[in-house]
């Protein structure tokens, strides 16, 4: 009998006008060890929220290996699953993402590699709908995703400035995906498509240079963040906290409700503690963590 752990970083998705494109992953990881066993299942888990976690069948980490197995046509193996959680859920952090290319590249070591990572990426993104988390847990760095003209995935790398930082600030509050969506129009007008389009060309530019202009302005969008900015309690003074304290801008990480700033590494500490009292004074606790953008993505650890 064999085992592997697997190690998957968060990932902040949209960046503001890359909605449902753009991701990066980030130094914050699950940590997700598959071993066999004779028979059943058996499933541990330790660290952030993870008395929330199922303990059964409906763990997505699970189904996820189950669905890998079925789609090579091979007998799902009986294994122990022992996850260890940083990554909380439901914050816009990737978190079932994490658990999504976990559970896929963990099945695919004990069944011999049988998918390359492409095929992997697939296989993710049609589980989770949309790549711009998926992708970078898997394969790191920023990335950018659009569908080519078979209708495959074509995935592009985005170079990040090194003096660049990514602040995540983590509230006690979630929001869930689908309530994130829900509150989204159906249709866009013109000015807002070419609004976004400008500025996400103008996102890509200003991550590759650090130039400090393009970024303030970069950072703006008009698709998904003027619609989900009122369920975030505290939104605008967290936002106005950061940017007076030296942040380029402010943004909502994933759908939500844990909220992204960028800012030069000589402001970065000075920004996290702007944003954090910022939410701390309106009474909401919060989590403020200075991190980096992962280059590697999802490894393993035999």
């Amino acid at each position: 009998m064999s085992s592997v752990t697997v190690r998957v970083p968060a990932t902040t998705a949209n960046l503001g006008a890359g909605f449902d494109c753009v991701g990066a992953a980030l130094t914050l990881y699950n940590e997700f060890k598959f071993s066999e066993i004779a028979t059943g299942l058996k499933i541990t888990a330790t660290g952030t929220e993870a008395d929330r976690v199922s303990l059964g069948t409906s763990n997505l980490v699970y189904q996820a290996f189950v669905k890998l197995f079925d789609r090579i046509g091979r007998t799902v193996p009986a294994i122990q699953l022992d996850i260890k959680m940083e990554v909380p859920l439901a914050r816009g952090l990737g978190s079932s993402a994490t658990a999504i290319v976990g559970g896929l590249v963990g099945a695919n070591e004990l069944a011999g590699s049988p998918l390359s990572q492409a095929e992997i990426a697939e296989f993710a993104t049609e589980i989770e709908g949309h790549p711009d988390n998926v992708v970078p847990a898997l394969i790191g760095g920023c990335r950018l995703a659009a569908s080519g003209l078979d209708r495959a995935w074509e995935i592009c790398g985005l170079s990040w400035h090194p003096s660049i930082v990514p602040i995540v600030a983590i509230p006690n509050f979630e929001l869930s995906t689908a309530e994130a969506r829900s509150v989204l129009p159906a249709t866009y007008s013109r000015a807002d498509a070419i609004f976004n389009a400008a500025h996400l060309g103008l996102m890509i530019r200003g991550l590759e240079s650090g130039n400090a202009d393009w970024l303030k302005a970069a950072m703006q969008d008009r698709i998904h963040q003027p619609y989900r900015e009122k369920l975030i309690k505290g939104y605008d003074r967290v936002r106005t906290a950061a940017i007076e304290s030296g942040a380029y801008g402010m943004v909502i990480s994933g759908a939500g409700s844990t909220v992204l700033a960028l800012a030069h590494q000589e402001k970065a500490e000075i920004v996290n503690a702007a944003m954090e009292k910022a939410w701390t004074e309106l009474g909401v606790r919060v989590q403020v963590k200075n991190l980096a953008i992962d280059a590697q993505g999802t490894s393993l650890i035999y």
